[in-house]
């Protein structure tokens, strides 16, 4: 969690083509969902990332990375967190309608904290 109260921290894993279009918008926003990727899922612990980005993201496009990012709390409130399978596997569900304001609530830059292979 962030040492603020007014922001929590998130990370996202990602693979090259969507951390191609975070690189484009400055490491400001996440991009649009793809027309099958209804949820944008931003997860609760760094070791969580890592597993999807290593074991998931690198066997399906060569890399993956994990990003790290600040979010308004009283955006993030809004929405419950899901537990994915085990209950270190935390993320949050966010509906691909609300992406823009998911975007606009982030606070600062997003950034890279790891690569994989």
């Amino acid at each position: 969690m962030s040492s603020t109260e007014d922001t929590l921290t998130l990370w996202r894993p990602v693979g090259p083509k969507e951390l191609e279009l975070i690189q484009q918008s400055g490491m400001r926003t996440f991009p649009p969902r793809l027309p099958d990727q209804p949820i944008f899922y931003p997860v609760l612990t760094e070791d969580y990332a890592i597993k999807i980005a290593r074991d998931w993201n690198v066997p399906a496009s060569g890399s993956g990375f994990v990003t790290r990012f600040e979010v308004k709390r009283s955006f993030i409130e809004q929405y419950d967190v899901q537990e994915a399978g085990g209950r270190s596997h935390l993320e949050y569900w966010i509906p691909a309608e609300d992406l823009g304001a998911f975007n606009a609530a982030i606070v600062g830059l997003i950034e890279v904290v790891r690569s994989f292979p």
